[in-house]
């Protein structure tokens, strides 16, 4: 028996691997399709998501197959400067198309150990109380002390473990093509600016290899969502808005997607988890859906590695759920709001004129682009609200600052907590296997001292109220003998 199942090796997927693997944790991720997608269904990471590459010594090998674009402002296609005093070392959106990010998580996994097998589709599971046992097409078995459903909008896992998925349905839809073009891309730009509505946009920077990202609106939405539309169906669209194709050819990739928005009733049933966009679904607007599942990953892998390891405090594992559930909620409200200011209804362009004049108050522009980039984050994680308001590092992420031995994420790589101390009077004594201990005078953090979790997250800051000891116990279990 091993330790965890993941079902579905995409980002969110190979991030939890290797998350749980940095930790020595044993890890089987089972794949459906036998090779990698060779289409980018997404197209770049937010300031979050890169932060967390370099908390884990990635971030090199991302900037070396992406393309950074600086300091742009934009919330719903509503371009503003980028907001003063953003709090992040990383002032820059990073295109990468999802592929390579998977790539690169995959790579990553499999250097820290992860068993991955492709052409291995789960059809079935059933658990106990010591563990899951999931069945595979072709009638293999396997069986984990824990399985985390990370297949997809359409999961498998949480259909089987019959965990509801409300939400909004589908309202609107587009076409998401990734194709080669005989136009220019001044007439292509000219073209789409002379129309009367948003029924056509492009990616913000043509792609490899010659090739342009079109996101087309369609004329109703698809009764079959699995339907994959065609190069016709994008000439055909393109004609009716256009009024020509611009001699569109060679598809690399063609999909649509819609402003559906859903998300899991709850993200565990027993020794089964669910992360990415099997917990939640929304429209890919602003970029985020990919970012989202990452960081998911980035906060269950260090809880469930705690909890099979066994020093796990009690409802740590549960903390995930109690986490990320508001953020992807937040998300989702976020994509819809996207969606509907792309529309030419006389309601939404009164609401896109009032947020373009909105964002022009710094506090407003910053709020928004701090929801999109994810550093806006706070996880709850004060005694009182009281708290919360004196200690207004608690909960968040603490940024990248020099410290005497380098830098901050650096000394993170290993995925253990760190005490940043100030004062050179503290002590991690009886958690030193979970915890290093870093004493800088000098350290640009405005706290005496602050505990960050393996996330990163400041969960104590030496101002008062809970005892270093008392908050390592809730965090990183009962002290060592």
């Amino acid at each position: 028996m091993t330790d965890v199942i993941i079902a579905g090796g995409g980002p969110t997927g190979m991030m939890l691997a290797a998350e749980l693997r940095l930790r020595g944790v044993d890890v089987v991720v089972l794949e459906k399709e036998r090779e990698p997608a060779g289409e980018a269904r997404a197209l770049g990471l937010h300031v979050r998501s890169i932060e967390v590459m370099d908390q884990r010594g990635l971030l090199e090998r991302f900037l070396a197959l992406g393309t950074r674009y600086e300091r742009r402002g934009s919330y719903a296609g509503i371009q503003k400067p980028w907001p003063r005093r953003m709090d992040t070392a990383h002032e820059y959106l990073l295109g990468i198309p999802q592929q390579l990010t998977e790539q690169l998580l995959t790579e990553h996994a499999t250097e820290l150990g992860a068993d991955i097998r492709r052409g291995q589709e789960l059809t079935g599971l059933r658990q106990d109380s010591d563990g899951v046992s999931v069945e595979t097409a072709g009638g293999g078995e396997l069986r984990a002390r824990w399985l985390v459903g990370c297949d997809g909008g359409r999961s498998t896992v949480r259909k089987l473990l019959g965990i509801g998925f409300p939400g909004a349905p589908a309202r609107n839809e587009w076409l998401l093509c990734q194709v080669e073009v005989t136009a220019p891309e001044a007439e292509m730009r000219a073209a789409v600016a002379e129309l009367p509505d948003k029924t056509v946009q492009f990616g913000p920077t043509p792609q490899a290899e010659g090739t342009y990202t079109f996101v087309v609106r369609g004329a109703a939405v698809a009764e079959d969502r699995t339907d994959r539309p065609t190069l016709d169906d994008l000439k055909r669209r393109l004609w009716e808005l256009v009024g020509t194709d611009f001699g569109v050819r060679a598809p690399r990739r063609l999909s649509r997607f819609s402003d559906a928005t859903r998300q899991a009733e709850r993200y565990r049933q027993g020794r089964a988890l669910l992360a990415g966009d099997s917990a939640h679904v929304h429209p890919p607007m602003g970029g985020q859906g990919l970012n989202l599942g990452i960081q998911d990953a980035f906060n269950l892998g260090w809880k469930l590695a705690a909890e099979i390891q066994g020093w796990a405090p009690g409802g740590l594992l549960d903390s995930y759920e109690a986490e990320r559930s508001p953020v992807a909620a937040d998300v989702l409200v976020n994509s819809r709001v996207h969606s509907e200011l792309m529309s030419e209804e006389p309601g939404p362009r009164a609401v896109r004129h009032l947020l373009t004049e909105l964002m022009d108050i710094e506090d407003v522009n910053r709020l928004l682009i701090e929801k999109l980039t994810g550093i806006g984050i706070r996880y709850d994680v004060a005694d009182s609200a009281e708290q919360a308001a004196a200690q207004p590092l608690l909960g968040r992420r603490l940024r990248d600052i020099p410290v005497k031995d380098g830098r901050l994420f650096a000394l993170m790589r290993s995925g253990r907590g760190l005490l940043l101390d100030r004062t050179g009077t503290l002590s991690v004594t009886g958690w030193a296997d979970r915890v290093d201990h870093v004493v800088d005078p000098d350290a640009e953090v405005d706290a005496p001292a602050v505990l960050l979790r393996p996330d990163g997250h400041v969960v104590w800051t030496g101002d008062g109220g809970t005892s270093l000891d008392a908050c390592l116990a809730r965090w990183f279990g009962a002290p060592a003998a």
